[in-house]
């Protein structure tokens, strides 16, 4: 039985989808407001019989996702995520993002470089674009190849709000500024 834990952000609300595997709570889901789709109808639509419902481990990461929205230097273990719901390429993206350290920021293209997969910049960004673990994998550290934004689940707006928290800098255009890329070999 899944179960949903629904807490309200700066940025609208945000929902953890979770279920016991192995007598330990699994996330199998974050799912983040976007402009005109709230996380309470998102998880209605995806899992219309998930209960409300809440742990300490659940608490914790829900509270830690709306500290880290709020601007705090938040970090999460991979450990209550599921990944095992992920294909093996997107394991492998998830996990290259994940070690993006915060403050920093890499490319699709220097992600897909470091992964063997030359030009794989569109798989990245697609494994990246049905993250189930936003947050917890942090892949608004993700930008294109001009220091553009590129796409994000909860928006732009949120996308940028999240860097700039890290001490991420914008150009007058909107692109990223920084002067090492992770992964850049």
């Amino acid at each position: 039985m899944n179960t949903k834990i629904i807490k309200p952000t700066p940025f609208g609300s945000v929902g953890v989808i979770w279920t016991v595997a192995t007598q330990k709570p699994k996330i199998i889901r974050v799912l983040l407001a976007r402009p005109g789709l709230s996380a309470e109808d998102q998880a209605s639509g995806l899992y219309p019989n998930a209960r409300s419902s809440s742990c300490a481990e659940i608490e914790a990461v829900a509270a830690g996702i709306k500290g880290l929205l709020a601007g705090e230097a938040i970090d999460f273990s991979l450990a209550l995520a599921d990944l095992n719901l992920c294909g093996a390429f997107q394991q492998r993206v998830l996990r290259a993002e994940y070690r993006i350290p915060r403050g920093s920021v890499s490319t699709y293209q220097l992600i897909a470089g470091h992964l063997g997969k030359r030009n794989g910049a569109r798989a990245v960004g697609n494994a990246l674009a049905s993250n189930p673990f936003p947050l917890i994998v942090p892949c608004h550290r993700a930008i294109r190849t001009d220091r553009t934004l590129g796409g994000y689940q909860g928006g732009l707006d949120m996308k940028r709000a999240l860097l700039e928290h890290e001490g991420i800098r914008f150009d007058a255009a909107g692109r990223v500024e920084c002067l090492t890329l992770h992964y850049t070999s």
